[in-house]
Order: structure tokens, then sequence, then C-alpha cells
């Protein structure tokens, strides 16, 4: 019997259509790339079993109901837009009506389940608002309220985080001395909710409950580019991200 907590990671895919030009003709190439790798290899080898979804393996495969996401102690949705778990393909090709799967992530986490949600260009609001997670179920869960327009806030220079919180178990033992990231989602903490960690002014992880869940805000990403290579291969990346998942999910 597999003893391992087991976490959903959702998004972190993307498909890169490029045009070349030469003189008067031109042909296209696709590339097809993924940035999970350092958030994957940071829970497996702190003991987790991570079942990732690709965003157009969730788009049809994400699942549609609380009972089926129980058997994992944690869900993570990553630069993922809120239209792929909206939009299954059988509903917007075929007009047919199934389950609200982000009523789905709601309902798991007020069961008991944990949440996570990781920032990027399609996840909050996200570039041109084009997220469209504000005024949503994830809002609801989340300890952050989300704003209704683009939400970026681009920081080429680089800001450094700043731990409000040190006793918190997300990051414990990871000291006061953090790589810079390069952007982020700008976020308000909700009321009652645990401010964990700044960049600027603004949160960088905020820590809350919903029913008798968990949830987690992480407005920076967790690959490049937001997260340079420098906080990616941080000693105190995957420890950030196991004791993370391990408090979202209670365990």
């Amino acid at each position: 019997m597999n003893s391992k907590p087991r976490v959903l990671i959702a998004g972190e895919s993307w498909t890169i259509h490029s045009i070349h030009q030469k003189g008067f003709d031109t042909f296209s190439t696709v590339e097809y790339a993924e940035g999970i790798r350092w958030l994957r290899e940071a829970l497996e080898t702190g003991g987790w079993q991570v079942d990732y979804q690709p965003a157009h393996v969730a788009a049809r495969d994400f699942p549609f109901d609380a009972q089926a996401l129980s058997k994992y102690d944690c869900v993570m949705l990553s630069d993922v837009g809120a239209n792929t778990l909206l939009l299954h393909p059988d509903t917007f090709v075929r007009s047919v009506a199934l389950p609200n799967r982000l009523h789905a992530i709601r309902d798991y986490v007020a069961a008991g389940g944990g949440f996570v949600m990781i920032g990027g260009y399609m996840t909050f609001q996200g570039i041109d608002a084009k997220g469209q997670y504000s005024g949503t179920a994830i809002e609801e869960i989340l300890p952050v309220t989300i704003s209704a327009t683009d939400d970026r806030s681009e920081q080429p220079q680089g800001v450094t985080p700043e731990v409000i919180d040190a006793a918190h178990p997300i990051v414990a033992g990871l000291g006061s001395k953090w790589p810079h990231v390069l952007g982020y989602n700008r976020v308000a903490p909700k009321a009652g909710a645990t401010l964990i960690t700044n960049v600027g002014n603004d949160p960088l992880i905020v820590a809350g409950n919903y029913g008798k869940g968990r949830t987690v805000a992480f407005t920076s990403d967790c690959a490049p580019h937001w997260a340079p290579l420098a906080f990616v291969e941080w000693e105190g990346y995957a420890p950030l991200w196991r004791q993370l998942a391990a408090w979202a999910s209670g365990k």
C-alpha cells in the first residue's frame, strides 16, 4: 500500500508557435515546453507522489468532483487559467453540460483537502486579466482577494522576499536571506489570513483555512521566468515547497 502523500499539479506547460520570415518566404515551427521539473523534483525527493497534468491534459482529465480529488492530500494550480478547467472540450465543442471543476476544488478543500495556487501569467488574474480567477470559487477559498484586472507586478531588477512570520511551518528553517524573484501577481490578504512572506509591499506567501481544509497563495512562480535560476537552485527551494505542501495538506 502506498503511504506517500500525494499531490496533483496542473499547469506549468505551454506551446510556442513561431513564424520565421526569410525575405519573401516564411515557415513556422512549434515547440512544447514544461516548467514543472524543479517543483516536481523538490516534492518527489521529499517523499511525495506527484501526479502531473500539463495544461492541455488538465483540460480533459482534471477531476470533476471532490470525491475524485479526495485521493490527493494536496492540489496545486500553476500558471493555468480558469478557462482550462471551466471549458472541457466536450462542453466547448459539443455543448455538453459537465460539472464545474472550480466548484470541485472548493468542495474538496471544504471537506479537508489542501490547495495551493502558484503565480504566473495565467493564475490569479494574470496577464491582460486572462487568468480569470477573480470572482470564482477559487477566490472564495483562497486566503487572498484577486484583482479584476491585470495583476502582474513585473520586477526586472529583482525584488527580494522578506519573511514576515518566521515561526510559520511553511518557512521554518529557511532563514531571512532569500534569492530575488522577477515578478509576481498582486493580491490582498483576506481578514484572518496569515501573511508569511512579502515581496516589496505585496504578499508572496499567504496561508488560510476554508472549511476543514487549508489553502496557500504563492504569488510568484515556481519556475523561470519570474523564479530565476538563483531561486530554483536555492538550497531553500526544495524545503520551501515540501513544507508548503505539507502545511496545506495538514501533514
